[in-house]
């Protein structure tokens, strides 16, 4: 059953007759991208009409491939890797006449969990027995497409952390978790932000601001907003934690699902932010990229702009 804040429409997809154009990244994750690839050409070659593969090494390809894919007529682009990825490939997808298959193949997955369409890539394959596209929500700031969130403030160099602690120690989940304790404990500089929503202007000090757009990603963390994604909104959420201490208590009790709005964070759901930063050249994490932006952040959802291919009978939440 289709998740509730996803567009209605979907339908059969005729593998059989699809140009299909596969894109890995073979940085993503703890499975070596060239199996991945082997293992998508076992499921595909023969069963479509016509199928070609690009790789990278570097995610500054990513949009540029999948525009390529997109502009040639290729009617699936599969693309493989973590959340970044997905999110550069349904830049290019989202909008057209092309299906984009999300193969995740990095740390966390929140955009393939979100869809029902498996964590793994052996779980993944399967949407390729029976396929079905389904249109889903996607979000956009200032033009750039995301599918699970943007963060302002700490975030962004949670990440940048957790690349270095990434190189030294190998990807997991409990590398990231610490990567983001020790950066909330070095932070002193917080985030002065303008909120404009449903024609009411607010303001927040806060150290960290993220607009979500998966419903997973907030179930998992035990946040509030889910419930706003679903009826085809944003969430955006704001930490009240200003000072180290407070912060670290707040991101353990994230990493134990245990957080609380009013303990942790304020909520405001809408279907269109204006954010402006203080200062006006911000840190940008965006589906676990990162980026230098200039603010004001005009942020929208785009109502059921990304067709997905998902496996028949998927119960799969909206892609939030």
């Amino acid at each position: 059953m289709a998740g509730q804040g996803e567009a209605s429409q979907s339908g059969d997809f005729d593998l059989a007759a699809a140009r299909v154009c596969v894109i890995v990244n073979m940085r993503s994750g703890r499975e070596g991208g060239k199996e991945t690839a082997q293992k998508l050409d076992a499921a595909l070659r023969g069963r479509v009409a016509e199928l070609c593969f690009q790789d990278t090494g570097t995610g500054a390809d990513l949009p540029a491939m999948a525009r390529r894919a997109v502009n040639g007529g290729f009617d699936l682009i599969v693309a493989a890797g973590g959340d970044g990825t997905q999110a550069a490939v349904a830049g290019a997808v989202a909008g057209s006449s092309a299906a984009m298959a999300v193969i995740p193949g990095g740390t966390f997955n929140y955009f393939a969990r979100d869809l029902g369409s498996g964590e793994t890539v052996d779980e993944a394959l399967k949407i390729f027995d029976a396929p079905r596209i389904r249109r889903v929500h996607v979000g956009e700031m200032n033009g750039m497409i995301f599918l699970n969130n943007v963060s302002f403030g700490a975030y962004p160099e949670i990440l940048r952390r957790r690349e270095s602690i990434y190189r030294r120690w190998g990807r997991s989940r409990l590398a990231a978790y610490w990567s983001a304790v020790a950066v909330l404990w070095r932070l002193r500089r917080p985030l002065h932000l303008t909120v404009r929503a449903d024609g009411r202007e607010q303001r927040f000090t806060t150290a960290l601001a993220f607009v979500a757009k998966s419903a997973y990603q907030l179930d998992a963390f035990g946040l509030e907003g889910a419930d706003c994604l679903r009826r085809g909104q944003m969430a955006l959420l704001l930490a009240r934690a200003k000072r180290p201490g407070p912060l670290v208590r707040s991101a353990l009790r994230l990493a134990l699902g245990k957080s609380a709005r009013y303990a942790d964070f304020d909520l405001i759901c809408a279907e269109e932010f204006e954010l402006e930063t203080v200062p006006r050249h911000e840190y940008v994490a965006h589906d676990g990229e990162k980026i230098w932006m200039d603010s004001p952040f005009r942020i929208r959802v785009r109502h059921g702009a990304l067709r997905v291919l998902v496996p028949a009978g998927s119960g799969g939440r909206d892609a939030q």
